[in-house]
């Protein structure tokens, strides 16, 4: 099995596990977003331990060691991308599974379960054409105030929705134009989507323009943007004016 094909079928199969433990009734709230989240991290951790053991291993859900840091292949992976969602049986949440090499995000698969869906960075799919005005993904509950300034700058339409995986595979998917973030990350919450993101003929990068490189000692990412390309001048110059 090739890594796309590895990341792919994981991510799928996470899925399907998560719906599973959803509808199984036996659990609700937050205890519903703990079951589904140690369940698929169960999984997915066991699965790539099994399937490519000499290679890194970062989860949301698994203590992080600095065994990693001495690799040139890393999986990161997030089992429940979006756990509010998850619990409140909607379909904006996620299962990322990555493959950073040398920092790099060369491989990801997106699955949005509630979708039936899995997107793959080694099956790019054309680019819709690009709405006018330019829409923007930004949290559901919490839309981030630089966000909300350069989608006023640039006459952008919000759209709320809820994971970063979601949000990312929107704009991959033709349903948005720019996701700006800027309310705080951790590696796991990206990577899948970045991979996927790039492969698609997308932008992506941190918001001062400079690339996103994974693996590092502190997992905490604070910003992201990915827009179609003909944006990315215009959204980076906007958020450091508002920045400033």
């Amino acid at each position: 099995m090739t890594d796309a094909d590895l990341a792919a079928h994981l991510a799928a199969t996470a899925g399907r596990i998560l719906l599973e433990v959803r509808a199984s009734g036996m659990f609700e709230g937050k205890a519903l977003g703990r079951a589904g989240d140690e369940t698929a991290n169960q999984f997915l951790c066991h699965a790539l331990r099994q399937q490519r053991p000499d290679d890194g291993l970062l989860s949301e859900e698994r203590k992080d060691t600095d065994e990693r840091l001495s690799k040139d292949r890393v999986w990161i992976v997030d089992p429940v991308d979006g756990t509010h969602e998850y619990g409140e049986e909607r379909s904006d949440w996620a299962v990322h599974v990555a493959l950073c090499i040398e920092g790099r995000p060369e491989v990801g698969a997106v699955a949005l379960p509630g979708l039936d869906l899995v997107l793959r960075s080694d099956a790019p799919a054309p680019l819709a054409a690009a709405a006018a005005p330019p829409r923007m993904v930004v949290s559901r509950t919490r839309p981030a105030t630089e966000a909300v300034a350069v989608a006023d700058a640039i006459g952008a339409q919000l759209v709320p929705m809820g994971s970063a995986g979601a949000k990312a595979m929107a704009v991959v998917r033709g349903e948005a134009e720019i996701y700006l973030h800027t309310g705080g990350q951790y590696e796991w919450d990206s990577a899948a989507p970045v991979a996927v993101a790039l492969a698609h003929g997308l932008h992506a990068s941190r918001i001062d323009g400079s690339p996103l490189v994974y693996n590092q000692a502190d997992s905490y990412m604070p910003d992201l943007l990915i827009c179609r390309p003909e944006y990315a001048e215009q959204v980076l110059s906007e958020v450091a004016r508002v920045s400033a």
